[in-house]
C-alpha cells in the first residue's frame, strides 16, 4: 500500500548557543506544540511519534512529548548522527505511506555543548572507527577534531584535485550570512563578507577558518504528515506534499576509494539524489530551492556536486556563476544552513523541512523563493546515513 503523504504542519523554535537555550525537552516540547497549532489539530490526533536527538538518554523523546500529552501512543527515539531529524521524518512518513497510520509527528531536538564533537563512551570502539583511521592515513593534522580532519579533508582534496580556491569556500560562508539575515530564527544573523571569512581565525592554514565550520547550537524543530483522507475528513492543509524520500548509507567506494571526498559521504548522497529524482521523475534542473548539509563551507560546495547541481570538480564554476542564490538557478539554503542558521543535531533536517515547507507555501517572508515549486532537502550524517527529500507545492 502507498498513498499520498502531506506535511499539515510545522514548527520551529529560535538556534541559540550553548548555553542559553531552553532544556532539551522543552525545546521539543515547544516545537511540537508549535507543529500540531501549524496544523490545526490535537496531540490527541496523532497516532504515532518519532523523536530524533543524537545526545540524550534513551527514552528522551517520552520526555518532550510527555509536555505536550500523556496518550498511550508509540513513541520511537531515532539516532542517526546528523541526519538525526530527517531520519525522524522518513520513519513518520513512512508509516502513513504504507497505511499503518493516517497521522504522525517528527520531532527533532539537540542540547549540545560548546566546542568541537566529541565522543561520550570510552570503553568501546567509536561507531565512525573505520573512517577516522582512513582519515588517520590521508590526512594530516592529527591535533585537530576529527570533524574538521574529514571534511576539511575533503576540502583540501577537492582543492588539490580540480584547483578549487579558498575564497570559493568563504563565498559560499558569506552566502550563508546573506541569507540567515532574512531568518528570525537562525542563530547567527550578521552578514559576513568573504573577506572577513578569509580574515577569521585560522584552523587549518590555507584549508579552513573558523567561520567556515557551523557552530555548535541548541534548538528544536518538528512536523505533522498525515494521509489525504485524514486531511480531507479534518480540513487539513494539503498544499505541500512528500514527493520522494530515501535513507541511503555508506557504499564500498566509501573506504575503497581512500578518497575523502568519499569519506564524508559524497557517494550516499549522490545515490539519494538520484533514487529522489527518479521516485519523483525529475530532475536537478527541476528543484526550485534546496536546503542541503553545510556543516562546512567545504562540505555544501561537495554536495553541489552530489546533488548532480554540476559536474564533479566544477563546484567553483556555480558558486562563481551565482548559481546557489537568488537570480541564480537554485536558491541553496536560504535559512542560512547549518553555517549560520545553526546546527543542533537532532533537529536540524527538521528545521530543513520547516523552512522548505514555508517556501513551497508561500510564507517564507524576506527568504521567499520566488514561485517555488519542488524543493530539496539533503541531510547527511557520518557512520554513515543521507536522506534526501523532494516536497512539492499541490496548490
Amino acid at each position: 500500500m502507498s498513498r499520498n503523504v502531506y506535511v499539515a504542519g510545522v514548527g520551529m523554535i529560535p538556534f541559540k548557543k550553548p548555553g542559553t537555550s531552553e532544556t532539551y525537552d522543552m525545546m521539543g516540547a515547544i516545537a511540537a506544540r508549535d507543529a500540531l497549532a501549524d496544523a490545526g489539530i490535537e496531540y490527541s490526533d496523532v497516532q504515532q511519534a518519532y523523536a530524533g536527538y543524537v545526545y540524550g538518554d534513551s527514552t528522551s523523546g517520552q520526555k518532550a512529548l510527555y509536555h505536550v500529552g500523556l496518550s498511550g501512543i508509540p513513541i520511537i527515539n531515532v539516532n542517526n548522527n546528523c541526519s538525526t531529524g530527517s531520519s525522524a521524518l522518513f520513519l513518520a512518513r513512512q508509516a502513513v505511506q504504507s497505511g499503518a497510520v493516517d497521522c504522525a509527528i517528527a520531532v527533532g531536538f539537540e542540547f549540545m555543548q560548546p566546542g568541537p564533537l566529541v565522543g561520550h563512551w570510552n570503553d568501546r570502539e567509536r561507531a565512525l572507527e573505520r573512517a577516522l583511521k582512513l582519515t588517520d592515513e590521508l590526512v594530516d593534522r592529527h591535533d585537530l577534531p576529527s570533524a574538521i580532519r574529514q571534511f576539511a579533508g575533503a576540502g583540501r582534496a577537492h582543492m588539490q584535485k580540480y584547483g578549487t580556491k579558498l575564497e570559493t569556500f568563504a563565498k559560499i560562508r558569506a552566502k550563508a550570512s546573506q541569507h540567515a539575515a532574512r531568518n528570525p530564527l537562525a542563530v547567527f544573523r550578521n552578514i559576513v563578507t568573504p573577506e572577513d571569512v578569509l580574515a577569521a581565525p585560522v584552523l587549518w592554514e590555507g584549508v579552513l577558518t573558523r567561520l567556515m565550520a557551523c557552530p555548535p547550537t541548541c534548538g528544536g524543530a518538528a512536523a505533522i504528515v498525515v494521509s489525504e483522507e485524514f486531511a480531507k475528513k479534518r480540513g487539513l492543509r494539503m498544499d505541500v506534499k512528500i514527493a520522494a524520500q530515501t535513507i541511503t548509507t555508506d557504499l564500498p567506494s566509501t573506504f575503497d576509494t581512500r578518497d575523502m571526498i568519499r569519506v564524508v559521504g559524497f557517494d550516499m548522497s549522490r545515490l539519494a539524489a538520484n533514487q529522489v529524482y527518479e521516485q519523483a521523475g525529475v530532475g536537478p534542473q527541476d528543484i526550485d530551492v534546496i536546503e542541503l548539509h553545510d556543516c562546512f563551507a567545504q562540505n555544501e560546495l561537495l554536495t553541489y556536486e552530489a546533488l548532480g547541481l554540476c559536474a564533479e570538480g566544477e563546484g567553483e564554476k556555480l558558486v562563481n556563476d551565482g548559481d546557489n542564490t537568488y537570480g541564480g538557478k537554485w536558491v541553496t539554503n536560504p535559512s542560512g544552513g547549518l553555517l549560520s542558521k545553526g546546527h543542533p543535531l537532532g533537529a536540524t533536517g527538521l528545521a530543513q523541512c520547516y523552512e522548505l515547507t514555508h517556501q513551497l507555501r508561500g510564507t517564507a517572508d524576506q527568504r521567499q523563493v520566488e514561485g517555488a515549486k519542488l524543493a530539496l532537502a539533503h541531510n547527511i550524517g557520518l557512520g554513515g546515513a543521507c536522506v534526501a527529500t523532494i516536497y512539492e507545492k499541490t496548490a
